[in-house]
């Protein structure tokens, strides 16, 4: 692409810099936004990755049509699908009505994933359809809908590595990863670095009618020597910060360095923690702990009580022991005491009769689950409340805190309604 061209895209989209990787990746851009091929735009986080989406939809026949951008990374895992592909009326709980999705809004225009790294496997494998037939079911429906949506995704994650450990699906990698841009990084990029901060300054002193602050040469060479990593979003608030804070107008490397960060940042693509695990997972870990935790809490209460009822019961039978002798207490509940008399009217190796007998003390045992599976303990929930309530399933249901609807599907999928 001609100098030209490439300045004009740059001044109607406000990218700043001359850096020949940059340029590269713009001219990409352009030359597959004629076309319908999946675009993967890979690099750190901060770099504006989120323009070159715009920029291929822009330049591409669907230029008329609809826009999405989606942060996947921002929408938890149990309504991603629904917000992706839409859901049928009674799907879920909350589910009031029916719900076309992103994918079936945007038809004939552009969706842009961001984050696209951190989706779920099971929704990757919904993706990779719509991306090889167009095709996709709604949730909690069957009918099969059809889409023509052009997809560019984006991600900070190093998806090779991802991959190779199981959090990524080889398959829609290399489907998504048809036409790959890489945005380089700030530190690359040389002099654009002063460039970028002789705009950000600009823009302030505008907006806020202060007084523009510039760099001394020590200054730039600072900036030139500094690692970025939050890449030019950084260099965004370090400026406003200067332009707001700073009593001097002229920055030099003294004023310079209060500002930047000395500590040393990764500049390394992100790489997804926790085995890939997502916090949805987390929680399913913390209560399956918390039931184990349960379940001991519940083994040492049963041995407590077994030890009282075997101290009951052994001092029942030392009742019957000559020489034991049970002396009444008022709110007391010892059954006996030694005595000094063993015999009594030649009654010897005789208990004496009380009208106080000894009360039984029934420790009710608590039966441990031989298993903690969440479906056996939810089956029981049920049947009690129930039980509690006469078979009312309304009251049954509000006892439980859940919906009637809920209580209905749970009673099918428990198969009690058999009963």
């Amino acid at each position: 692409m001609n100098t030209t061209e490439l300045q004009r895209i740059k001044q109607r989209y406000n990218i700043v810099g001359n850096n020949e990787q940059l340029n590269h990746a713009l001219d990409v851009a352009l030359q597959v936004a004629p076309t319908d091929l999946s675009v993967l735009i890979v690099g750190e986080s901060g770099v504006g990755k989120e323009i070159f989406p715009r920029v291929i939809h822009d330049n591409s026949p669907r230029r008329r049509e609809k826009y999405f951008a989606i942060n996947c990374g921002s929408i938890p895992e149990g309504t991603i699908d629904s917000e992706l592909f839409g859901h049928e009326k009674g799907a879920y709980t909350g589910a009031i009505g029916e719900s076309e999705g992103y994918f079936g809004i945007a038809n004939k225009g552009t969706i842009f994933l961001d984050e696209v790294g951190e989706l779920p496997l099971a929704t990757q494998a919904r993706l990779l359809r719509v991306l090889e037939t167009g095709e996709y079911i709604r949730v909690g429906g069957q009918e099969i809908r059809k889409t023509d949506v052009r997809i560019v995704a984006a991600t900070n994650v190093n998806m090779r590595k991802a991959v190779s450990e199981g959090k990524f699906r080889e398959d829609l990698f290399y489907r998504l990863n048809t036409i790959p841009i890489q945005i380089p990084p700030l530190r690359d990029r040389g002099n654009d670095i002063i460039l970028l901060f002789r705009l950000f300054a600009m823009q302030m002193a505008e907006k806020y009618r202060l007084p523009k602050i510039a760099l001394t040469e020590d200054a730039k060479q600072m900036m030139l020597k500094y690692k970025w990593p939050g890449n030019v979003r950084q260099l965004k608030n370090i400026t406003e910060q200067m332009s707001v804070l700073s009593e001097k107008r002229e920055i030099d490397a003294e004023t310079l360095s209060k500002f930047i960060p000395q500590d040393e940042e990764t500049t390394e693509l992100a790489t997804i923690q926790g085995g890939g695990r997502h916090s949805y997972e987390s929680e399913r870990e913390i209560l399956y702990k918390i039931l184990y935790e349960l379940r001991g809490n519940v083994s040492d209460l049963r041995r407590d009580l077994n030890t009282v009822k075997k101290q009951l019961n052994e001092a029942r039978q030392l009742e019957g022991v000559a020489g034991f002798e049970r002396i009444p207490r008022e709110g007391s509940n010892y059954p006996a005491r030694l005595t000094n008399d063993f015999g009594n009217n030649g009654n010897e190796g005789q208990r004496p009769t009380t009208d106080n007998q000894v009360e039984d003390a029934v420790a009710e045992e608590i039966s441990e689950p031989e298993t903690l599976n969440l479906n056996d303990i939810g089956r029981q929930m049920v049947e009690k409340a129930l039980e509690r309530n006469n078979g009312n399933r309304k009251k049954a249901a509000q006892e439980l805190g859940i919906s009637d609807r809920t209580l209905y599907r749970r009673i099918k999928q428990y198969g009690l309604d058999k009963n």
